[in-house]
Order: C-alpha cells, then structure tokens, then sequence
C-alpha cells in the first residue's frame, strides 16, 4: 500500500483503465455461461481480491477499515452493485455498441458531479480534452448507433452514473480508503447473479475466465482506480478511463483477429491525444517526473 501511495493518482487510474479494458475480451471468450452466470462468477472472484488486499493491508484491523468507511461506504458500494447489475441486464436488452458508448458518458458525469458537489473547476485544457476525447468516441461507435430497447438503454445509464457516484465519494473523503466498498458491490452483485441465474455451475474454462474476469480485469482494476481517483481531479479521471474504450478494440485485434473499422482506429487515435493532452497538463504527473 504503501508503494502504490507513492505513485502518481492519474497513473494509477490510468493503469486501471487498462486493466479494465481487457473486459471486452474476456466476455466474449466464455464458451456457454450466460451473463447472468457471468455475473456471479465475476463478482464471486472480485470478493476473494478485494478481501485479500484488505488483508493485507489491514490485517486485523479490517473491520475497523469497513467501520471507517460508513454510511459513504455502504451507499458507494450499493450503487456500484447496481452499475455491476446494469451492465449485465443493458448486454440483454440493447446493442453492445449502444452499451459501450452509453458506459463513455461517465467522463461528462464525473465533470458534472465534481463542479457541483466538489467545487472542483474545469480548465480550459480538462473541457478541451473532454470534448476533443467524446469527438473520438462518437467517431468509433457512431456507425453502429441504434435505436436499442429503451429499457437497455436507459437502464445503461447507470453505469457510468454508479461510477461517477463511487469517484465522487472517493474525492469527497479521500483521507478515508473507500476500497472496502468494493466488497460490499461485489457481495451484492453477486447475490443477484444468484438470484437471476437458473444455475452457478458453468464449464472449467468459463471459471477460469471468472477469474481472469473478477480476480484481475476487475479486481486490480477497481482497486487501482479507487487509491488513484483520491488525488485526481474528477473530470481528469474521466478522460483517463476513455483509455478504456481505445483499448478495448485493440485487445480483441490482437487475440481474437477481430479486425477494427478504419473509422474506429481514427477515433481511437483522437481519444489518445485527448488524453496525452491532459496527462502534458498534469502538475502531478510533472512533479512525479521532475524528482
């Protein structure tokens, strides 16, 4: 914990990002499990990581970790439960390009969340990169924009809501670790799995991408994002996580031979620029460099 204090905010969320940008892949490599069964195996995984890191940074005294957290905690890791839940139902009920892009309006959330509740002000460079990095976006999903299920697509708005909701916690009291709040969105999340599921037993191979799924991708992923988003700015971690949906296309290329529009390769590179822009901007990111 100790080691990861030391390192800058934006670096940790941005490592993040990349951890859940593997997401994608994942998902599509599962052989029969539904989403619902996904689901539970997933967050069955995220439980056991979050636990062991509160272990080991707490030791006996994780108990007094979740206490600290209080109210913020408990409402924090309820509402992520219910981005976790939302993703599964809006893969159900509207287009996965739909979902994807719908998952990207978290940037202009947590700007909107953090001028209101935060007083955090928006530079000119942080509102420049937002808009030239959703540019970006709309150019990779654009083409594959529909009209969707209406109760999909609405019900995707929660996820990057839930997101910005767990950012915003995590800025209002970042002298206090909002990581065991994860445990209790992975403990929910993964009792509605449950509840939803005809049946938890799936194949070996589905397992072990449960756990590659909850262990790592969203495991590590989480954790990083939520020590990080302490010390960054709300808006900027919003336009670090767009590194998520550029990352994502590039994965299933690589491994899966899933080959990306042309089109979506620019809008890639438009996101990446917007992000380079706010990384040159950031006063930590230069003193981290400088010593």
């Amino acid at each position: 914990m100790n080691i990861i204090s030391k390192i800058p905010g934006s670096i940790l969320v941005f490592l993040g990002a990349c951890i859940l940008s593997f997401g994608g892949l994942i998902v599509k490599s599962f052989e029969g499990a539904t989403l619902w069964q996904i689901l539970f195996w997933r967050q069955f995984f995220f439980i056991i990581v979050v636990t062991l890191f509160l272990l080991i940074t707490y030791k006996s005294k994780i108990f007094h970790a979740f206490y600290k957290s209080g109210l913020p905690g408990v409402l924090g890791g309820i509402v992520l439960a219910c981005g976790f839940c939302s993703y599964v139902f809006a893969m159900y009920n509207t287009t996965v390009a739909n979902t994807n892009f719908i998952i990207q309006t978290q940037t202009i959330f947590l700007a909107i969340f953090g001028y209101f509740f935060l007083k955090e002000k928006i530079s000119k460079i942080t509102l420049a990169s937002i808009i030239i990095a959703f540019a970006g976006i709309i150019l990779m999903v654009g083409n594959s924009l529909s009209p969707g299920q209406l109760s999909g697509n609405l019900v995707a708005f929660i996820m990057p809501i839930s997101f910005a909701f767990l950012i915003l916690i995590v800025r209002k009291y970042p002298e206090i670790d909002m990581v065991p709040l994860q445990l209790t969105a992975g403990a929910v999340a993964m009792i509605i799995g449950f509840m939803l599921s005809p049946e938890i037993i799936i194949s070996k191979h589905d397992i072990f991408l449960g756990f590659l799924a909850g262990f790592l991708q969203l495991g590590f992923g989480f954790i990083l994002i939520t020590i990080g988003a302490r010390s960054t700015p709300a808006a900027f971690v919003g336009i670090i996580m767009l590194t998520e949906a550029v990352l994502g296309p590039l994965w299933a290329w690589l491994f899966i031979n899933e080959n990306p529009p042309f089109i979506v390769l620019i809008g890639g590179s438009v996101v990446i620029i917007a992000v380079l822009l706010q990384f040159l901007s950031s006063t930590d990111i230069k003193k981290f460099y400088s010593k």
